[in-house]
């Protein structure tokens, strides 16, 4: 299961840096860090992504370890998530010039 989240993790900066725009990612960040998103709604939301009882497990279980995390945590994760996908960082990355 942590595989799983590792690639679903993985997979959606992906997503946003095909020429999609980043809408979903920034959504799926802050649906996972707010603490007023129940894990149901947040499995609906990611249903289209998910195939089989044992991914929607997987995505309770993501939502649960938020759910526990303080506001200071949260704030710093989605702090991160916005370095990280910064589009003038993932452009650099791939010149090789990359300020991370």
């Amino acid at each position: 299961m942590k595989l799983l989240r590792v690639l679903v993790l993985v997979a959606l900066p992906l997503y946003c840096f095909a020429g999609s725009g980043c809408l979903f990612l920034e959504q799926v960040v802050n649906k996972t860090i707010d603490s007023q998103v129940s894990i149901d709604e947040y499995q609906n939301f990611l249903q289209p992504f998910t195939y089989g009882l044992e991914a929607n497990e997987a995505i309770a279980e993501l939502k649960q370890c938020f759910l526990q995390q303080s506001d200071e945590t949260l704030s710093n994760f989605a702090l991160m998530m916005v370095t990280m996908v910064s589009p003038d960082v993932l452009s650099n990355q791939w010149t090789g010039t990359s300020r991370l």
